[in-house]
């Protein structure tokens, strides 16, 4: 079975895609075989990832697979393999999915229909979500069952996080499961008084509960993003592999 995990914040810039991209650079670079899904109709990842031309492709794609349920395509179908790990690149059309999964049968369990026709068993499956909370959250949260969430290291961050753990809460009474939350990525970490009392209140809010990693801002990440590359297989140095390599590890042992 995939260890599906959904990268989620409804709050956007908060490094979503930094993160998703990252952590499976991490864990493909462990040895483990990722497969990354682009669920954000704006398709950041998949621009990050070398995608950017097939993100306008004619069906079928991700959003025509999320779009019917009478006939779920193999998710196989729109894999493309990567160097570092196989990528589900969104597309232009996902932007209409919200209004046409509104009312739809089964509207926030269309993506686990499609991982159950899965033909390949990737140990990992990192699925990046839209910075909304809607059916395709809802639905990457429910196919994952685990979330790890990326935050900002300023105060607006609390507010977002509320909301976040109201909207898991929610799902998780109405569909009577359990998402578990893998720990928090404190993002764009810089050295400022606001970010080392935002740090100080991760550790005291979810410290002996979830692993809080701190990712300093490092123009080496973006550097990779615009390479089409995570940073573990971008040329330059950083020292936050070290961090991406930390939060690989910990989801290996929770596997």
């Amino acid at each position: 079975m995939s260890s599906k995990i959904a990268v989620s914040n409804q709050k956007g810039g908060v490094g979503k895609t930094t993160t998703a991209i990252n952590v499976a650079g991490a864990l493909a670079n462990r040895g483990q075989d990722v497969l990354l899904v682009d669920l954000d109709p704006q398709g950041h990842a998949t621009e990050g990832l070398g995608l950017a031309d097939v993100y306008e492709s004619s069906e079928p794609h991700l959003g025509s697979a999320l779009a019917t349920i009478d006939e779920v395509p193999a998710i196989s179908d729109i894999v493309y393999s990567q160097d570092e790990f196989d990528v589900v690149p969104a597309n232009v059309d996902m932007f209409t999915l919200e209004t046409d999964l509104t009312g739809a049968m089964r509207s926030r369990e269309r993506l686990q229909l499609l991982f159950d026709n899965l033909d390949y068993g990737y140990d990992f499956i990192i699925v990046d979500c839209p910075p909304s909370l809607g059916h395709l959250t809802d639905n990457a949260l429910l196919a994952c069952q685990n979330v790890l969430i990326p935050a900002l290291a300023e105060g607006t961050s609390i507010r977002a996080l509320e909301i976040l753990y109201d909207q898991i809460e929610s799902i998780e009474q109405g569909y009577d499961t359990q998402i578990n939350e893998l720990g928090i990525v404190a993002n764009r970490v810089e050295h400022d008084g606001e970010a080392t009392e935002m740090m100080d209140w991760f550790d005291d809010t979810f410290g002996g509960q979830l692993p809080v990693w701190e990712v300093r801002k490092r123009v080496a990440l973006k550097r990779a993003w615009n390479n089409g590359v995570s940073i573990f297989a971008h040329e330059e140095d950083s020292d936050m592999e070290a961090e991406f390599a930390e939060i690989a590890t910990h989801l290996e042992e929770i596997a």
